[in-house]
């Protein structure tokens, strides 16, 4: 049986690597809807150089891999918060709980925090006295289940929603993960695919004109409400392939080394790094580096710490930070708090 898994894993990842053909001359940056989909959650995982895949074994797992939920053993609750470029946050909320030999439930939410606009025109540049607002929203519900003590699958299930003004757009999608724990000293391989799904399409009051269907002519109705068509657009469309992997495991004390290579619709490929140190079970150290070999990238090195503490029983808590650097575009801080019992 883990004979076979391991040859379906692999070639799951050779089809998908392969499929994609060689790395393309072009990015096709800026050409898909719904960016926001492709920022990580998570302080831990950004901490780690957004170095994930493969290590993904808590709530935030419905972003990175949601087979990765599969290791929740009871309940697991986490809300992260990050302060993006260009004065935009983010919030996103996640929960996992586990239905015994039914697998893994989750649920996540993502909002955008973004302050009102003036809504400017050509014969108003200072404002029109009106105000315009933006929302990126996305909501999942997944589902993992551990095959076998070695192999998890995941599923999550999207719906996405943005808007800009009298304009909305929508789209349904799905990401879909695997974890496999290898006979090589517990070294951890996965894989996911996310934002497999619909393309969005403005639609709103902003597209309404009246039309006059014949311009030289009298006597018909020059007055005929019409809306302007828009172009669809495709979501950011991410695979991921990595590796996790435990050098240094003393009692409480654990070293962890991850590494990610990406295929991304609308960029380059790339590659992230990440490690993370544990001490006594209490305080961890990260470090990491995100977007290696990608052309023109503002990103670059992460760190960040964690912090947890056992409550009552089994209950714990823990506290993340993360700082990433982001070149000319400011630097972008999360916070994470997360209950598991």
């Amino acid at each position: 049986m883990k004979s076979i898994i391991s040859t379906i894993i692999v070639l799951l990842f050779s089809t998908s690597l392969f499929s994609q053909g060689f790395i393309s001359d072009v990015s096709k940056r800026g050409t898909t809807a719904a960016p926001f989909l492709s920022i990580g959650q998570g302080a831990r995982a950004t901490g780690m150089g957004s170095a994930f895949v493969a290590v993904s074994d808590d709530a935030s797992a419905l972003f990175w891999n949601p087979s990765g939920i599969a290791k929740t053993k009871g309940v697991g609750f986490m809300v992260d918060h990050t302060q993006w470029i260009a004065d935009i946050d983010y919030n996103f909320m996640a929960l996992a709980y586990n239905l015994g030999d039914f697998g893994v439930i989750g649920m996540s939410f993502t909002i955008s925090d973004i302050d009102e606009m003036n809504v400017t025109t050509v014969e108003n540049p200072e404002g029109t006295g009106e105000k315009f607002g933006v929302t990126d929203a996305a909501f999942s519900l997944a589902w993992a289940i551990q095959l076998t003590d070695k192999f998890a699958i995941g599923f999550n299930p999207k719906f996405v929603y943005q808007s800009i003004w009298k304009m909305t757009a929508t789209a349904l999608a799905i990401d879909m993960g695997v974890q496999y724990i290898t006979p090589f000293d517990g070294m951890v391989l996965a894989m996911c695919i996310s934002n497999f799904g619909t393309r969005m399409k403005l639609e709103g009051n902003s597209t309404l004109i009246i039309y006059d269907p014949d311009e030289n002519s009298t006597g018909n109705n020059s007055n005929i409400p019409a809306y302007l068509q828009t172009d669809t657009w495709d979501l950011p469309l991410n695979f991921r392939v990595g590796v996790s992997y435990e050098p240094i495991k003393m009692d409480n004390n654990r070293l962890l080394v991850s590494v990610d290579a990406l295929h991304q619709s609308d960029n380059y490929e790339n590659v992230n790094v990440g490690a993370e140190y544990t001490f006594s079970d209490f305080i961890s150290l990260r470090g990491g580096y995100k977007s290696l070999f990608l052309q023109d990238s503002e990103e670059s090195f992460s760190l960040g710490f964690g912090l947890k503490q056992l409550v009552l029983g089994n209950v714990s808590i823990l506290l993340d930070y993360a700082y990433q650097d982001f070149g000319r575009l400011s630097d972008i801080q999360k916070f994470t708090v997360a209950i598991n019992f």
